[in-house]
């Protein structure tokens, strides 16, 4: 069955006690019922990503320091380095943040980025994790919505670099042995699924070229997140449990009129405060023997983080479903009487 609960830390780490050490903050998460966390590769108050991917010991100590808080590290995560694979120039100055001090041009973001996600997959391996959450970065998202008319050849133009861009690093991942999980999220070139198949289209169908599942950008861009299990669950190794709610008026629609978060008509919500159905959402990937973690990432504009996180580890322990051992409808639970089969089918009248 699916492993959970697990919460992601980067949006909790902080400079307080007890979110400011990696070590505290699985206590911390521990006593709220939660029994994994994906740590945020980027942030050194979790980890030292360098010394990960060299230090087996190293690696076998972080993990011991969860474990004795009764955790797992269920993934580490490069959504930072991951979206600095792909930037567009035009994009460099919001994306600096991102990056050390020195990195400032699309290039060696690009460079950067991609040295960090090779340092990730190797800590990955050394820690014994199956998938890397990660953004595949945007060459073409300021062509989206396009005026003028994008120039004929542009998208497979963009498709063909990002893929080159990810192609080795693919590769890399297979040497690994651990999936790249992309999020597909608005920002992103692979923000849907027909994005996704022509990334994959692309990379020719790499096996390590699979998703992290997250229902609440589905919601904000109006897509079924249902219908995208069932075309999509042979590659989601990954699940972000995030709720998010899209009410529109006559004001504002899915681009959010340029609103802060509490004035948009799409917004992400604590779990159990938006429109995400979780019940069907859990019910199709148990269906389709989904074996990776549930994780919580919470973002809302309303609620207390704490509140959050006190309030996820039961939501998600609550949908979690296990598997039953027999068909509910098998009463006798013998075996197959082949004889008897024929009589029904009337093959020895």
């Amino acid at each position: 069955m699916m492993k959970g609960p697990g919460i992601f830390l980067a949006q909790f780490m902080s400079d307080a006690a007890p979110l400011n050490r990696f070590d505290t903050a699985c206590e911390w998460a521990g006593s709220l019922g939660y029994k994994g966390v994906q740590v945020p590769s980027w942030d050194k108050r979790c980890i030292d990503l360098h010394r990960a991917a060299e230090s087996k010991t190293y690696c076998d100590e972080l993990m011991g320091t969860a474990r004795r808080a009764g955790i797992e590290i269920s993934e580490l995560s490069t959504h930072l380095q991951g979206q600095l694979v792909a930037v567009h120039p035009a994009y460099t100055e919001m994306f600096k943040v991102f990056a050390p001090e020195g990195v400032r041009t699309a290039a060696e973001m690009h460079k950067y980025g991609s040295e960090q996600v090779k340092l990730c997959l190797k800590a990955s391996r050394n820690l014994g994790l199956s998938a890397m959450p990660t953004f595949p970065g945007a060459l073409m998202w300021h062509t989206v919505y396009p005026w003028p008319q994008r120039p004929a050849g542009l998208v497979e133009e963009g498709f063909k670099e990002l893929a080159r861009r990810w192609r080795p690093l693919l590769d890399y991942a297979e040497e690994m042995g651990v999936d790249c999980a992309y999020e597909v999220h608005p920002g992103e070139d692979i923000h849907d699924g027909a994005s996704y198949e022509a990334f994959l289209d692309h990379v020719d169908q790499h096996e390590r070229a699979n998703l992290l599942y997250d229902p609440s950008h589905f919601v904000l861009q109006q897509l079924d997140y249902l219908d995208y299990i069932d075309r999509y669950h042979e590659r989601i190794v990954c699940v972000h449990v995030k709720d998010a709610e899209f009410r529109p008026n006559g004001r504002v629609g899915v681009y959010g009129g340029y609103l802060p978060w509490k004035e948009r008509a799409g917004r992400f919500r604590s779990l159990g405060d938006g429109q995400v159905d979780f019940s069907s959402i859990f019910s199709l990937l148990t269906k389709y023997g989904y074996k990776g973690w549930a994780v919580l990432e919470w973002e809302c504009c309303f609620k207390d983080s704490q509140q959050g996180a006190e309030e996820g580890a039961p939501f998600i322990a609550r949908h979690m479903i296990r598997p039953p051992a027999r068909a509910f409808d098998d009463f006798a639970g013998g075996k197959v009487d082949q004889q008897a089969i024929r009589k029904v089918l009337g093959l020895d009248s």
